[in-house]
C-alpha cells in the first residue's frame, strides 16, 4: 500500500479562507466535501481561494461526513457520485470519510455514531467500503470518531475492528490523535494499545485538533487550541510510524493567524522528535 505524501496542513474553511492562504509553509488542505456545490464543480468553478491554494501546487483532500458508510444500507449512490464529482474537480490524491452510521430509516442522526464492532457490522461495512470504493476515483480512507457511547455487544476493540476491515477491503486509514484523546478521557480508551493494534501501513494521514475538559469529560469542539495531551498521543503515533500527512483542524472561534501558525509549528517540531509546546 503506497502512502501519498502529504506534510502538514490545515482544514481549509470559508471563514478563514485568506487566513489559509498566508500560513507559511503549508503543503496542503482539508475540505468539507459537503460544504461545496456540485453545480459550480462541474462548471469547473472553485472558491476563489482554493482556486489560488490549487494554482500554487497546494494539494486539496475532500473529507466527507455525510455518506454514512457505517449503516447497514448500502452507501447512497448520490452521495458517492457527488463525492467522485469533488474529487475530480479538485484533482485530489485521496478522499476520506468517517467509520460512523449518521442515518437510519432515512433519518437523520445529527452525529457522528460508532457502529457497533461486531462480526456481522464488520460483514456489512466491509461491503459498504467495497461499494465506496468502486465508485470513488480516487483511494479512500476512514477515519476514527470521537465516540458518546460504547456499544455493550462490541466483539473486537475499535483497533482490532479498522484492522480487519484494512485487511478484508484495502482501505485506508485516517487517525485522529484528538479522538483517541477524547475516547481515552470518556470511554477509558487503552490509546497505547489500540495504536499498537492499529495497521499504521495503511495510514493515509492523521488529524490533530482541540476540545477541553469540563468535569472530568473531554468535549472533542475543534473550537479550542491543541492541547499537550492531544500532541503527546501524535507523538506515540509518531514513534511507530511517519505519517504521510498530519492536518490541523478548526472549525469554529478561530483564533489570529499567528496562533494557527503557532499549532501547525508545534505539530511540524513533533514530526520531528523535538519538544512540542504549543
Amino acid at each position: 500500500m503506497t502512502a501519498i505524501s502529504l506534510g502538514v496542513g490545515i482544514g481549509w474553511r470559508s471563514e478563514i479562507d485568506t487566513v489559509v492562504e498566508r500560513l507559511p509553509g503549508l503543503d496542503w488542505v482539508e475540505v468539507v466535501a459537503e460544504n461545496l456545490c456540485p453545480d459550480e464543480l462541474r462548471d469547473g468553478r472553485l472558491p476563489e481561494s482554493l482556486r489560488v491554494l490549487r494554482e500554487r501546487g497546494v494539494q486539496v483532500v475532500p473529507h466527507g461526513v455525510a455518506l454514512g458508510l457505517g449503516g447497514a444500507e448500502l452507501p447512497d449512490r448520490a452521495r458517492l457520485e457527488r463525492l467522485a464529482l469533488t474529487a475530480g474537480a479538485l484533482g485530489s490524491p485521496l478522499v476520506t470519510e468517517h467509520l460512523a452510521f449518521v442515518r437510519a430509516g432515512g433519518r437523520e442522526a445529527g452525529h457522528l455514531l460508532p457502529v457497533p464492532r461486531s462480526r456481522d457490522a464488520l460483514r456489512v461495512i466491509a461491503e459498504n467500503v467495497r461499494i465506496a470504493q468502486q465508485e470513488l476515483p480516487v483511494p479512500l480512507a476512514l477515519e476514527n470518531i470521537a465516540a458518546h457511547f460504547a456499544w455493550p455487544e462490541d466483539e473486537l476493540t475499535e483497533g482490532e475492528f479498522l484492522a480487519e476491515l484494512v485487511e478484508r477491503t484495502g482501505v485506508r486509514l485516517l487517525i485522529d490523535v484528538a479522538n483517541l484523546h477524547t475516547n481515552r478521557v470518556n470511554l477509558g480508551l487503552d490509546v497505547a494499545a489500540e495504536l499498537d493494534r492499529l495497521p499504521l501501513e495503511a495510514l493515509a494521514y492523521v488529524h490533530v485538533a482541540g476540545g477541553v475538559e469540563r468535569d472530568g469529560v473531554w468535549h472533542d469542539t475543534h473550537a479550542h487550541p491543541v492541547t499537550e495531551p492531544v500532541l503527546a498521543v501524535l507523538a506515540e503515533l509518531r514513534a511507530r510510524a511517519v505519517p504521510p500527512g498530519v492536518l490541523l483542524e478548526r472549525d469554529d472561534n478561530y483564533p489570529p493567524p499567528a496562533e494557527l501558525a503557532g499549532e501547525l509549528d508545534a505539530i511540524r517540531r513533533v514530526l520531528e522528535g523535538a519538544p512540542h509546546h504549543v
